[in-house]
C-alpha cells in the first residue's frame, strides 16, 4: 500500500522545520512542494528521491489542487512513499484536506506531520507575542481570500473583538480590511505587516490601522505576508525602543 505523508516545513526559515519531518523527508520517494516551502528543505531527500514544483502561492497557481489531487493517486500507483510539503502547518490554510480525502479514496495510508505556522512563528521573530496578560485574551488566524476569492466575512466579527487578528493571504484586500476595522472603532489600533517572515530578505513595517495601508504602499510590500492587528504590536515596539536605549547608554558608558 503507497503512503501519502502530508509535512508542514514550517514558516521560511529552514532551520524552522521539525526533526519529524526530516525523518519523513527522508523516506519519500517523490516530494510534490509549494511555493512557500524553502528549497533547502529538499537536501534532506535520499538519492534518486522525485522532486516536483506544484506551485499554490497567491499570484503562482503553477497547479490547480484538483490536479495535484491527481498527481498524488497519479504517483501512488508508482511511487511507495509520496510527500507533500506545505509551507507552515498542512492543517492552517493548507488545503490538506482535500488532499487527505483524495488519498483515502484511492486507500492509501496517511501521515501528518504538524509544521510551526507562519501565523504564530512570524509575529514572533519580531518579538510580537499573539497573546500577552492584560492586553488581549485570544488571538484570531483568518484568511483574507475565500475560495471564492472574496475577503472573509469573519473578518466583520474579528474587527468587534479584543483580540489579536492574524490575517493571511489578505495583502490584496488590505485597504478594505483597514476600512472594516475603522468603522468598528479602531482606527488608532496598532498594525504590523511582516512579508517574507524568518527569512533573510524579511520587511516590517508598522502603523496603526488609519494609516498602514499608505505605510505599506510606499514600503511596497506584497504577499507573501501576514498583517497583525492588535495591541500587541505596540509591545514589541515598547521592546525596541527599551533596546535602543540601552544600546545608547552602553555606547555613552563606553
Amino acid at each position: 500500500m503507497s503512503k501519502l505523508i502530508l509535512i508542514g516545513a514550517g514558516p521560511g526559515d529552514p532551520d524552522l522545520i521539525t526533526v519529524k519531518a526530516i525523518k519523513k523527508l527522508r523516506e519519500a520517494d517523490i516530494i510534490l512542494y509549494d511555493a512557500l516551502a524553502n528549497d533547502e528543505l529538499l537536501s534532506y531527500s535520499k538519492p534518486g528521491c522525485i522532486q516536483q514544483f506544484v506551485g499554490k502561492r497567491y499570484g503562482c497557481h503553477t497547479l490547480s489542487q484538483s490536479e495535484i489531487n491527481h498527481l498524488i493517486l497519479e504517483y501512488a500507483q508508482k511511487f511507495k512513499c509520496v510527500v507533500r510539503l506545505k509551507g507552515g502547518d498542512p492543517f492552517v490554510f493548507g488545503r490538506a484536506w482535500e488532499e487527505i480525502e483524495a488519498a483515502q479514496s484511492a486507500g492509501m495510508e496517511i501521515e501528518v506531520v504538524p509544521g510551526i505556522s507562519s501565523a504564530l512563528a512570524v509575529p514572533a521573530s519580531q518579538m510580537i507575542p499573539v497573546t500577552a496578560r492584560g492586553t488581549n485574551e485570544s488571538f484570531w488566524v483568518v484568511t483574507g481570500t475565500t475560495k471564492s476569492g472574496n475577503l472573509s466575512t469573519d473578518i466583520q466579527l474579528a474587527a468587534q473583538s479584543s483580540a489579536t487578528v492574524i490575517i493571511l493571504m489578505a495583502m490584496s484586500k488590505l485597504e478594505q480590511i483597514t476600512e472594516i476595522f475603522a468603522a468598528h472603532g479602531k482606527s488608532e489600533t496598532p498594525v504590523a505587516i511582516i512579508q517574507n517572515g524568518t527569512l533573510p530578505d524579511q520587511k516590517m513595517i508598522t502603523g496603526q490601522v488609519k494609516d498602514i495601508y499608505f505605510r505599506s504602499q510606499h514600503a511596497g510590500l506584497q504577499n507573501p505576508a501576514i498583517i497583525i492587528i492588535g495591541e500587541v504590536v505596540s509591545l514589541a515596539r515598547e521592546l525596541s525602543v527599551q533596546q535602543q536605549i540601552q544600546q545608547l547608554l552602553h555606547h555613552t558608558d563606553k
